[in-house]
Order: structure tokens, then sequence, then C-alpha cells
């Protein structure tokens, strides 16, 4: 480059990147526009000042020690540092100065947005860092120990115990189960939420029916007081995970019995309607408001419910995503004869 400077050219007007010229004291002699569209810095307000007045505090070691070397002669090639800004912001540019006699000419990318992006992308990786030991602690640090207490709970159940002792084994070991399954629904939001989703292995041979009636017996005899009515008239087995589809319909069945009016049954139903496998859950009571409606599937959300009720508000969310992972929808309707939910999966082939 030539050591006249011609601010004439259409080059220097126009490129975005910041031209200049320094002396050997560090003194700005020439600048082009791009510095005011880059820094909001008119010429006057650049030109005989040194390049230090403009610098990071925390760039001014390494930026002296690159001057140093240009000033024996090296090139100074994609050098990154901190220029302030006329609003007192600052702004990543990335240099390339070579000497020319006793000047030296540089010029100057903003690369703000670049470091924004990788500093963005750094959070992400070590986010998803963060994830992985999250639920590598639930999958591994506490389910195994809860289930060592578990097992040890049933084996002091097979001892002489006496009748009180009997009592709070067993309601140690609903506390076991009641955990283990707060620790599962973490897990699916963890990886539906913040991971790879939740994990769906379908199959066209399992059949669904047992494992559906399964499910509602389970309900049923943690639930004696209410009524469980079972009608189903589909095609089995049908494309899907059933022990997925049997977690939404447990999810559902919790539910329902839960905001259900006491006494009053719920009613489970499972039919093939133009082309869709249609599963329902179906109970009486409190309609839910609309702008509960609204929410319902957000994970942590629930509707108003009785102080006995347990979990974290993740079983409805759970169960959308389980639907979703289907190809499907989970959906409710809410008036003031019954609350209905329905899963509507497509029937494949």
């Amino acid at each position: 480059m030539p050591t006249h400077i011609d601010r004439t050219s259409l080059t220097w007007k126009v490129t975005p990147d910041l031209l200049g010229v320094v002396d050997a004291s560090g003194i700005f002699t020439d600048t082009n526009p791009a510095w005011f569209r880059t820094l909001g810095l008119l010429p006057a307000e650049i030109e005989s000042r040194q390049f230090f007045d403009f610098l990071h505090p925390g760039d001014m070691s390494r930026t002296e020690a690159a001057f140093e070397r240009l000033k024996h002669g090296e090139p100074v090639l994609q050098f990154e540092n901190r220029y302030r800004h006329k609003d007192g912001s600052y702004r990543w540019l990335s240099w390339n100065a070579v000497p020319e006699g006793d000047r030296f000419i540089c010029n100057a990318r903003d690369v703000t947005q670049a470091k924004e992006n990788a500093a963005h992308l750094a959070n992400r990786e070590q986010e998803a860092h963060f994830r992985e030991q999250f639920i590598a602690v639930l999958g591994h640090d506490l389910r195994n120990p809860l289930s060592a207490v578990g097992a040890a709970l049933r084996l002091l159940e097979n001892e002489p115990q006496s009748a009180k002792a009997l009592e709070i084994l067993a309601l140690g070991r609903q506390s076991v189960t009641r955990m283990s399954a707060l620790i599962n629904d973490i897990l699916d939001f963890a990886r539906s939420r913040l991971g790879d989703g939740i994990e769906i292995a379908r199959s066209r041979e399992a059949p669904l029916l047992p494992v559906l009636q399964q499910t509602v017996e389970e309900i049923r005899l943690a639930n004696p007081d209410t009524p469980l009515q079972e009608d189903y008239s589909f095609a089995d087995p049908l494309d899907c995970d059933p022990s997925r589809i049997a977690q939404l319909v447990s999810n559902l069945l919790a539910n329902a019995v839960t905001h259900g009016t006491p006494g009053k049954p719920v009613q489970v139903s499972a039919r093939d309607e133009s082309g869709e496998f249609v599963l329902s859950v179906a109970n009486e009571g409190t309609p839910i408001p609309p702008d509960t409606v609204a929410l319902l599937f957000e994970p942590f959300t629930r509707a108003e419910t009785r102080e006995s009720q347990n979990g974290l508000g993740l079983g409805l969310f759970i169960a959308q995503q389980i639907a979703k992972g289907h190809g499907g929808l989970l959906s409710v309707q809410s008036d003031e004869r019954l609350t209905v939910f329905s899963l509507r999966v497509p029937r494949q082939g």
C-alpha cells in the first residue's frame, strides 16, 4: 500500500472496514468514514489521538505488545481487541496492520456479533454439559439409591413386624414410589424441554389393550372410592409405544380422579375414528376456567388442587409430549357437565 492515502477514493469512502494510518507514537493521522459508522466517531475525534485512548482497559497490555512487534517490522494479522464506541459501549475489532516506512497502515473489521455468537454457543455447550450432568444425577445418583431403599423396605415387610411397623413400612414404600414417579417426570421434562425429546419406542406388534386395562386397574386399586368405567372399540395392536401411552393414561386418570366429583365415575374410552385412534378420559366436576385451560399443558402449571395432591405439575405437559411424540395431539374440553381430555393419534398404514 502506498504511503500516500487518497481520502477521495471510493474504496476509502464506502468500505465497511475501518481504515487508518498510525504514526510511530501510536497517533492516528488518517481515518476513513467507517469509523463513524462503527464507533460513532468523527475524524476530528480520532485523529491526533493515540489509539490507546480508545482501548478497553483489559486489552491494553496485549495491544501494546502487538504494537511493539509492528514497530519492529512484523505485520500484525487478525489481532482482536475492544474499542470504545462514542456511547460508552465497546466493539470487538479484528485488526490487520503492516509497517510502511515510519507509519503503519491498518484496517479493522467489526466482529462484535461474531464474538457474541461464539459466546452464546459456548454458553449453549456449557448448558448442554450441565443438562447431561443433571440427567446423570437423576438417572443414577438418585434412582439407584432410591431403588435400594425400596428393596430394603420390601425385605423388612417380609420379616416379622408389628402391625404398626407394617403400616409405617407400607407408607415408606408409597413414598418411594411417589419419589420415583417424580424423578421420572423430571427426567422426561429434561429430555423433552432441554434435551433430545421424550423417547418413543413404537411397535406395530405389541398389543395396547392389555396395557390400558392394567393401567386402569392400578388406578382403580389406588382409588377404590372412584368408579372407573372402560369402553374400548379399536383395532389392536396400534403402532405406538404402549408403555408411553400407559403413562399418558395414568397421568390423565390421576388428574381426573383428583379433580372429579368424589364418588362420581371417571370414564375411559378408546376407539377408531376417521383414520385416528382416539382415547378419552372424562370426569364430572367443576369446569376448568378458560384462562387455566390456556396454560394447562405448560410445565409446572396446575389448576387449583386439593391440599393432598402431590406432584410437580408436569403430568399434563409430559402427556402432551407423549402425544406429540406419536404425531398426535392432546386436547381438553371442559363445561359444567364434563371435563374430557382426548388423545388423537393418526393410525399408521
